[in-house]
């Protein structure tokens, strides 16, 4: 067969089918995944997929300030509200290419009134003033031979759905930096009032310092010491304070208002760390928003390979215009004055200098580079969830026996101040019981404030609320 119909025949082959995919079969990038999570322990058990914390995830906490704040930040945060813009613009973008599916109408008018000069060469009969009137539709519409249309518009959908994937991602780091500094917050709320119940109990040691050092039964130094002691709490109470100052500011920078105008009130809740339930490793590819993110952005370069392989082919673009012309003498809509003109067009590539196979090969080093991409962001993940079980399972443990610590310090400093009281030990005994019982105390709650932020981590390293079911298809 000549090859001109052998040419022609796959076309018509082509346009049979509806078009010849130009874009590579596309599968999610291979990651090894491991059967299940080496750090799982009692403050962290397995369970079910649907047993993980799902939509308001900061609820099992219990604290309804903290429900406020997060429905305030949902609302007024900066920086969601341009995620919010970007996923929009992303799906702005992918109605734009689905639009090429469908051929482009224009519509034009034209009026015009002439008259011709007196030194027209080869002026022929005909009134010197006339008009010509025109009123018509043009269109134009490529025939997707070789998939290239397909392919961009496959292109800008799993960009958009990419872009739904960072709007949960940015959702859900916002939800858990905000749940993490009232936490925190709250946690050096603690930290004051204990600081206070101290330096109360410190004042009141001088005080019994002083009655005995006037009556003889103590000497000066003791009296140092107790001072000491209590200018010391009282220091650290300032320090607390302005420590929680620049956590209130980030918080009110989270939930879109003026740090200098906000204000959350000194509450000394306790709150308790929520048991959080972890499912298998290959769960987390389905529930992690940054891990859709990537994998939609490898099936986006995908199809960008066929876009730049398609671009190699000659294109077959169908046009045609119709309407009505008058020079005014009849009515413009009658019959006589229609007009029509069908003109497809081939028009491909003869020589580029190899342009077009470069751009064949960048995109699909640009789909390597996405799948590699890929690939590490589900490593990465993998280890933060491992990061997160040890810390919760450690820290849960050191919690235990930190609470033994408290208790023993306590019974210490009752110890010696009784036997201060009764002329059997010095004041820099009580001194030495006291400044352990605080430091046990203080860190017994700044390991409670990590517990649970270490909680807030692992809610965040498994995806918190957000299903890659969720995305648009």
């Amino acid at each position: 067969m000549p090859r001109a119909e052998t040419a022609i025949a796959a076309i018509l082959a082509c346009l049979t089918l509806g078009a010849c995919a130009a874009a590579p079969a596309y599968a999610p990038p291979k990651v090894e995944t491991p059967a299940a999570f080496k750090e799982i322990g009692p403050w962290t058990p397995a369970a079910p997929a649907d047993a993980e914390p799902r939509g308001a995830w900061w609820s099992a906490y219990g604290d309804p300030v903290l429900d406020d704040l997060e429905a305030r930040a949902e609302k007024a945060n900066a920086t969601l509200a341009a995620a919010v813009a970007a996923h929009d613009q992303a799906d702005a973008l992918a109605a734009q290419a689905r639009a090429a599916f469908l051929p482009e109408i224009t519509g034009a008018g034209t009026g015009a009134r002439y008259h011709r000069s007196d030194n027209t060469p080869l002026r022929v009969g005909g009134p010197d003033d006339y008009s010509n009137i025109q009123l018509g539709a043009s269109t134009s519409y490529e025939l997707d031979l070789w998939g290239r249309v397909r392919a961009q518009a496959r292109a800008a959908r799993d960009q958009a759905q990419a872009s739904d994937a960072d709007l949960a991602n940015v959702r859900l780091s916002l939800q858990a930096q905000l749940a993490d500094a009232y936490l925190a917050l709250r946690g050096l709320d603690a930290q004051s009032k204990l600081l206070a119940d101290t330096a109360d109990a410190y004042d009141r040691a001088l005080k019994l310092t002083t009655i005995r050092h006037d009556g003889g039964a103590s000497s000066g130094l003791d009296v140092g010491r107790a001072q000491n002691q209590l200018s010391t709490a009282k220091a650290q109470i300032s320090d607390v304070a302005a420590q929680r100052a620049l956590y209130e500011h980030a918080i009110a920078v989270l939930v879109g208002e003026p740090a200098s105008s906000f204000n959350l009130p000194p509450l000394a809740t306790r709150l308790k760390p929520p048991t959080i339930p972890v499912t298998l490793p290959s769960a987390l590819l389905q529930r992690r928003p940054d891990i859709a993110a990537a994998e939609r952005r490898a099936a986006a370069a995908n199809a960008q390979v066929g876009v730049a392989q398609a671009a190699r082919f000659p294109a077959l673009t169908l046009g045609g215009a119709a309407g009505w012309q008058s020079a005014g003498k009849v009515a413009l809509l009658a019959s006589p004055n229609t007009y029509w003109m069908i003109a497809p067009q081939l028009a491909g590539p003869i020589f580029d200098g190899g342009r077009r196979k470069a751009g064949v090969i960048a995109a699909r080093a640009a789909f390597d580079q996405a799948a590699a991409n890929y690939r590490g962001v589900v490593l990465g993940a993998f280890q933060n969830v491992e990061d997160q079980l040890a810390l919760s399972n450690r820290l849960a443990e050191e919690a235990k026996d930190q609470t033994d610590a408290v208790d023993s310090a306590q019974r210490t400093e009752t110890l010696a101040l009784t036997r201060y009281r009764q002329g059997a030990a010095s004041y820099l005994e009580v001194v030495t019981a006291q400044t352990a019982t605080l430091q046990a105390q203080r860190a017994a709650l700044s390991l409670e404030t990590r517990r649970l932020q270490a909680s807030v981590d692992l809610v965040r390293a498994l995806g918190g609320g957000f299903s890659a079911e969720s995305l648009k298809r």
